[in-house]
């Protein structure tokens, strides 16, 4: 065969009478197949095989280097032969394998460090008949080291999430950065449906994963809100998320082997770019409001303007509510039934007859805000019962105070599309109630209020 000759380790390696001819060409074939350069020697240090990577690696042909006795004279320098030649024979005498790195000549003479495996073989009797050598361009080698180095690191250390799903979106690989994320251990995410551990948003990273095995990596990252089932309950939070088509290196065609999904979880810090966004907002409508009030001649008129610009992506309805003596009655609203301004109760103000422990007698009792929500399944009976608009699920009561009086309430009421009232909103909606009471008092001053 052209890659090796029939004695020595070859005889080693097949029966006592050598591999035959189909066993001969089967070995050349297996050895001409190999990724990694490889070369034999017999128990005497002659080359007895030599496969095609070692020579496109060092340019000398199996019918060059078969034969020949070590590489002195043509592989080594001279200077470098004997040490070569006894590094790499030391493996018949010693167990398992040895590695060493050497500079070997090409055949155009320059010169391309390599790094061997060695391992010694054994003859029928069990005496040491030779040596195989395994061995690859030292960068190539560092290469694969660094490739495996990253792998095992993204897959344990890294400081960010990484998950590698197979063609059916299951979890096959989980680091320990998402397990914790995903609120389970590293082995207990393997092979689940990804719904089960994402309780929404699970439509829109199953639609990423499968869009990136149809049609590859998108160009950037992209960023997914999620609610996570932990033991603790569920959370939402926000991934920054990246990916990657795995495919094999091994096959002919592209074949995917699953998706590589990259993520940090950045909920905190989108949570803060929102909140100086509303801030930024809301602060922005405190300004225009405060420019059109000042314009407005009627104070009652400059009260309502400054609600109609708090209503902007706070809430759908805000009812007013002044004393007149000792009763609440209603001076301003909007429409209970759509959306629009507030404006003054149509035909004078109307007493309301909140029950005890209503939400806005409790503000004026406090002195301050309350928040108060429906419980599940309430409908409007929540609602209509506090004389509110029956589509309100969450109101906010912000007491009305001027001059260290109270003159009333003014009530905040968001529909079930919106989020409950927080503390935030209640400092905001407190600002707002800050200059809607000095209108309201400054109307009554001059006469001019809605009573």
């Amino acid at each position: 065969m052209s890659a090796s000759r029939s004695s020595g380790v070859a005889d080693a390696i097949g029966p006592e009478e050598g591999p035959g001819p189909e066993g001969a060409v089967l070995l050349a074939a297996l050895l001409d197949g190999m990724d990694a350069a490889l070369c034999a020697f017999d128990a005497g240090g002659t080359v007895t095989h030599w496969n095609r990577e070692a020579e496109r690696i060092l340019g000398w042909s199996a019918a060059e280097a078969v034969g020949r006795r070590g590489f002195a004279g043509w592989a080594v320098r001279s200077a470098d032969a004997e040490d070569v030649q006894r590094r790499l024979m030391s493996a018949m005498d010693a167990p398992g394998r040895q590695v060493h790195e050497f500079a070997l000549l090409r055949k155009d003479g320059g010169r391309v460090l390599v790094r061997t495996q060695s391992s010694g073989v054994r003859g029928p009797d069990g005496a040491p008949a030779g040596v195989y050598c395994a061995f690859s361009e030292v960068h190539a080698q560092i290469d694969l080291e660094r490739s495996i180095a990253l792998s095992e690191a993204l897959l344990d250390d890294a400081s960010w999430g990484v998950v590698l799903v197979d063609v059916d979106l299951r979890p096959t690989v989980v680091n320990s950065y998402a397990a914790r994320t995903l609120g389970a251990g590293r082995t207990a995410l393997l092979g689940r449906p990804l719904g089960e551990l994402i309780v929404q948003g699970v439509e829109e990273l199953q639609g990423a994963l499968q869009h990136v095995l149809a049609e590859g990596a998108p160009p950037a990252p992209a960023e997914l809100w999620v609610t996570v089932r932990t033991a603790e309950g569920d959370r939402r939070r926000c991934w920054r998320s990246g990916f990657l088509r795995l495919v094999s290196p091994l096959a002919e065609e592209p074949v995917p082997l699953g998706v590589g999904w990259l993520f940090r979880d950045v909920t905190e810090a989108k949570l803060a770019e929102q909140e100086a966004d509303r801030l930024r907002f809301r602060s922005n409508q405190l300004h225009r409001a405060a420019r059109q009030a000042a314009e407005c001649q009627d104070p009652m008129e400059a009260a309502t303007s400054s609600l109609d610009y708090a209503l902007a992506g706070f809430a759908d309805h805000v009812l007013v509510d002044v004393f007149a003596g000792e009763r609440l009655v209603r001076a301003a609203a909007t429409p209970s039934d759509a959306p629009g301004p507030c404006l003054p109760v149509s035909g004078g103000s109307i007493p309301v007859r909140y029950a005890a422990g209503h939400p806005a007698l409790q503000a004026v009792e406090r002195t301050g805000a309350v928040r108060t929500s429906a419980r599940a399944g309430a409908g409007q009976t929540w609602a209509l019962e506090r004389q509110w608009p029956g589509d309100a699920v969450h109101a906010l009561c912000v007491v009305l105070r001027s001059r260290g009086r109270t003159l009333g309430v003014v009530t905040f009421l968001r529909a079930a599309n919106r989020s409950a009232f927080e503390r935030p909103d209640a400092l905001y909606a407190e600002s707002v109630a800050a200059r809607v009471a000095t209108a309201v008092d400054l109307a009554q001053l001059t006469g001019r209020d809605a009573l």
